[in-house]
Formats: structure tokens, sequence, C-alpha cells
């Protein structure tokens, strides 16, 4: 099961490349963007977990940024990194909205940290995950539509699990194999069968659970 969705915004390509390899590979889906006008052409696509966001940057920097999304009532936990390690300038990032600081260079192993212990402080209110009528809560495995519970496999909750965590992203029928530890990508065509018939008015013609021609399935998120 991934780990989580992340957004790094820093307009250092090289950096970007080296930290969504590193993070990846810790299991987190990673989305990268090169500044605050594309982060938020992504906002509009995804949902985060958490935003790694750089302080010094073109046309706005991150602490501006960080101002105006809380400022929209975003709530997704921010860090922020800077090369910039005195005190006023970590003051001026919390200040802002800013939930942890990190300052260049720095240890990945510690950003690992500093990103699990953001995940853990949040994991009651990304417990549950809406989607249409539809909740479903990811600690109990429940899912329900307009309050009436819809009973689940063991199988198809472990599913559930992985899609509601990357919403609205495609992941390959190869990825969720390998998340459901099978070796069978036609298992993961079953289990998504089965899982439509259980929350699509049409499992013909999916609302929620669709198939990208040559590319995978994902869970939509409106």
């Amino acid at each position: 099961m991934t780990s989580g969705h992340l957004l790094v915004i820093d307009d250092d390509k090289r950096l970007l490349q080296l930290l969504k390899q590193y993070l990846t590979k810790a299991d987190f889906i990673v989305t990268v963007a090169e500044d605050t006008q594309q982060a938020g052409e992504l906002f509009n696509l995804f949902v985060f977990d958490v935003i790694i966001m750089d302080v010094m940057m073109p046309k706005q920097n991150g602490v501006e940024y960080t101002q105006l999304l809380r400022e929209k009532g975003v709530k997704t936990p921010i860090l922020m990194l800077t090369a910039m390690g005195d005190v006023d300038s970590r003051i001026t990032g919390l200040e802002a909205g800013a939930d942890d600081y990190l300052s260049k260079p720095f240890d990945p192993k510690e950003l690992l940290l500093r990103i699990k212990n953001l995940l853990k402080h949040c994991e009651n209110v990304k417990d549950s995950f809406t989607f249409g009528s539809f909740t479903y809560t990811k600690s109990t495995g429940i899912l329900t539509n307009q309050e009436h519970p819809i009973a689940l496999t063991g199988s198809e909750q472990q599913l559930l699990n992985i899609l509601v965590s990357a919403p609205n992203i495609i992941l390959t029928r190869e990825e969720l194999a390998k998340k459901m530890q099978t070796d069978s990508v036609r298992t993961i065509d079953v289990q998504i069968n089965r899982l439509r018939r259980k929350i699509e008015t049409d499992p013909k013609h999916p609302v929620w659970i669709q198939a990208i021609r040559g590319k995978g399935y994902k869970l939509v998120r409106l």
C-alpha cells in the first residue's frame, strides 16, 4: 500500500528528480512542480497528503504561497525547505502556516522522518475518504453509501486502500499487482470488476473506478 501522495515544489530541477527517486523508493507517490503556478494547476487534479516546498523560488516564494494556501483553507501539511537556516526565517515560514522546516543541505533520511511525522499527526483526518455519496474508512475497511454499509472482502478492502491513497492518479496493473502482492495482473482485473459491481450504478460504464486504455486504473475524486 502506498504511504501517501507528496507534492514537491522547487525550482531546482536536479533536486526535484533526486527527491522524487528517493521518496518513490520509500513507497510514496511523488508529483513535482518547478514553481507555484504549476503547483496550483496540480491542485486541481490531485489530492496531496504532504507538500514539500522550497522557500526561495522565482515569481512567488514559498512563504507567500504557503500563506495563500492557508488563506484558501488548504490544510495539507507543509514542510518548507530553505538554504536560510536562521531563526527569523524559520519563524516567518511557520507564521505563514508551515508545519515544519528543514534547512538545506539536509539528509534525505531526516526529510523522510519529518514527512512520516507529519502524516502521523494528521492520520485521523486522512483516515476517511469521500467520493460521491461514498465514504471509505481505511483503518476499519468500512465502505458506506449515504451511511448504508457495503460489504467488502479482504481483497476488495486492500484494493480500495490503494486506490483511495492515490485519487485521480493512474496506477498500472503491474503497480497494483505488486502492492497487492500478487504475480497476476489478471487478478487485479477480477478484483476491479468485483469492486465496480458494488459501487458503480452501471459497472460497464464506471464513474468512480475508471480504466485508462493502455495505462491502468484510477479512482476518480470529483
